[in-house]
């Protein structure tokens, strides 16, 4: 009976007396898990008036990977509450500050003062809950207290969907209801702000980017308007009575597949690629959304357009203001949140979700900073929160050494924070990268960006783990090394700590350009071999973007005279460039290539060891390379 409910059904509908059993609901689950089924999402209305929650739930999720639950809370017992201390992820709706604003919106007296004491029952029953608010014009005003109120009774809220679609029982009087209290556009777009961190032409991305554009809603050129999410398709929806479909949305029963007439396996394998086909936008569609330049930034869907005029095509004017709102925050965003840096011919695209400044970063990044994407863009994502770990789907564990233990996800790779006391605790850091690094999502606390200047773009203590990979593919690699520019040629002075590169760099100043005194990159261009500097400086704070033709990698070694002797020996050459490489995590691919690689630069570079003293006579030694 909630005021923005889209599911309510009239007293006495004969659907009340239809809901599947809890043996169908045993068969549909164990038919579903027959084909790999794994997570499951258990929501209503609210599931909990079923009498037999516990027995379904205990069912679904005993052998489930993971599970989700959505309730009000209300219905909570003691026993119920042990029961939700299985791990999984709880999350629980306010609808109010007060008793008098969330009773309003549900239009059942006493809901807020049951919630909280289901909220209550959670805690004592040590099972940990996200809070739910969801927000509209009912209680808009009480926004501020909601997110104090759900930040006093869990470390973790979310804001639901901050516009209501119209209800599946087509009542006009419903749905002006439920029209009357959504938010103005500009407040859906602050409750539910649009990733605008830019995509850009040429990034490793792209491709996907473009497909996942796509999944909700037609295809460029092709008015099918759920072909694309039924090709994509790697969840499913059954109703309480038995309806199964591609989208819990979808309530148009030809869309629809009663598993009570059929097996699941059928409705997966058959029924639902079989609608492919079914739905054509025609004429309505490619007029009015089908060509809208603002549909990249639109939450409409056929769906929708089905809830609100009973057409899949039509258009939902509501949803036109908040796209055209979308559009604007997106540009407003990335002039304040995006900035660009480039490094070795490659350009790093940082997007935050806070406002970025001159100072977010150290000093030394000023210099390598560029106003936009260039042929080579990776992207880095900065969140300001760190998701706990019911949320997360790590994957398997791959590498486990302090401070990260490694995970492989599918297509990607988790960089989980952890320490060598204890790993099992809420994680400060998480990192997600693309399967080429070439992408990176970082979770860190809000606190770690407000501390002050950050010494590296990822957050981690330098870049190294991010560049290190990426510069594989690229037929580059990093060394433990300082790198200056001599009448336009690249010397490069390998040696790890206290070898002495700074001290060499300090007696060279006044001849060329400083790239960097701790690490530098090389990397093969068509024209041969090239040294670019990079902001992770040592002792010296000088830094420079430039780059230069490498003519000589030079390995230190303090002594009481300057000495410089060729190194004729081939495999002294790799495994002394073996030995200063900056590795990241590693993997069988990255050897592969950085071998290679190194294999090159000691087959054309030559390589010297160069002894040296204080005294500067080093300088004219020099002369002779």
């Amino acid at each position: 009976a909630c005021r923005h409910c889209w599911l309510w059904l009239p007293h006495g509908a004969p659907e009340g007396h239809a809901e599947l059993t809890f043996a169908e609901i045993r068969r549909i689950v164990d038919e579903a898990r027959r084909m790999g089924c794994q997570a499951w999402a258990i929501s209503g209305g609210e599931p909990l008036l079923r009498p037999d929650f516990c027995e379904i739930f205990d069912y679904i999720t005993r052998k489930a990977v993971t599970y989700k639950l959505n309730t009000n809370g209300t219905l909570i017992t003691p026993a119920i509450a042990r029961l939700l201390a299985r791990r999984g992820k709880k999350m629980v709706a306010l609808y109010g500050a007060t008793a008098e604003v969330h009773d309003g919106v549900t239009r059942s007296p006493g809901s807020f003062e049951a919630t909280m004491q289901g909220f209550a029952y959670l805690q004592e029953a040590g099972a940990g809950f996200a809070v739910q608010i969801v927000p509209m014009r009912a209680n808009y005003h009480q926004h501020g207290e909601m997110v104090a109120l759900a930040q006093s009774l869990s470390a973790h809220y979310r804001i639901g969907a901050p516009w209501l679609w119209l209800s599946a029982c087509r009542s006009e009087a419903r749905n002006r209801e439920i029209a009357d209290e959504r938010l103005d556009p500009e407040t859906v777009v602050d409750l539910d702000q649009p990733d605008a961190t830019p995509k850009p032409s040429g990034s490793v991305d792209e491709g996907e980017a473009a497909a996942a554009a796509t999944v909700c809603g037609a295809s460029p050129g092709d008015d099918r308007l759920f072909a694309a999410c039924i090709a994509a398709r790697r969840d499913f929806h059954v109703d309480p009575y038995g309806q199964m479909a591609f989208c819990y949305y979808v309530k148009d029963p030809a869309l629809r597949y009663d598993l009570r007439r059929g097996s699941f396996r059928q409705a997966w394998d058959e029924f639902i690629p079989g609608l492919a086909d079914a739905v054509h936008g025609g004429q309505e569609y490619r007029d009015n959304c089908g060509s809208c330049d603002l549909r990249p930034d639109c939450r409409w869907c056929a769906v929708y357009g089905y809830l609100e005029h009973g057409r899949y095509s039509a258009r939902v004017d509501y949803l036109c203001q908040v796209a055209a709102e979308a559009r604007r925050f997106k540009e407003d965003w990335q002039r304040m949140h995006v900035h660009y840096y480039e490094i070795g011919g490659i350009t790093i695209q940082v997007g935050a979700d806070f406002p970025l400044s001159d100072e977010t970063f150290a000093p030394s990044f000023q210099k390598f900073r560029v106003d936009g994407p260039g042929e080579d863009t990776i992207t880095i994502r900065l969140v300001s929160s760190v998701p706990p770990l019911a949320d997360l789907r790590l994957g398997q564990e791959v590498q486990r050494t302090p401070p990260w233990a490694i995970y492989r996800q599918g297509r990607a790779w988790v960089y989980r924070g952890i320490s060598s006391v204890d790993d099992d605790r809420e994680p400060e850091r998480l990192a997600i990268f693309s399967e080429d690094h070439g992408q990176a999502t970082i979770f860190r606390q809000r606190d770690v960006f407000e501390r002050g200047p950050l010494l590296a773009l990822t957050t981690f203590p330098t870049d190294q783990t991010l560049l290190a990979r990426i510069l594989a593919d690229r037929q580059a690699c990093m060394l433990h090394a300082a790198g200056i520019i001599v009448d336009g040629q690249g010397l490069l002075f390998v040696g790890h700590s206290e070898a002495g590169k700074s001290t060499m760099i300090k007696m060279l100043r006044e001849q060329g350009e400083i790239l960097c005194d701790d690490r530098i990159i090389v990397r093969r261009w068509p024209d041969g071999f090239y040294i670019h500097g990079t902001w992770s400086h040592g002792e010296l704070p000088d830094v420079s973007p430039a780059r230069a033709p490498l003519r000589a990698i030079l390995f230190l070694d303090k002594a009481t005279a300057n000495e410089l002797v060729p190194i004729v020996d081939r495999r002294e050459r790799l495994g002394q460039v073996l030995s200063h490489l900056v590795r990241p995590f590693e993997t069988t691919d990255w050897w592969e290539k950085t071998l290679d690689l190194v294999g090159k630069i000691t087959a054309e570079v030559p390589a010297y060891r160069l002894r040296f003293d204080r005294s500067g006579q080093v300088v004219d030694l020099l002369d002779q390379v």
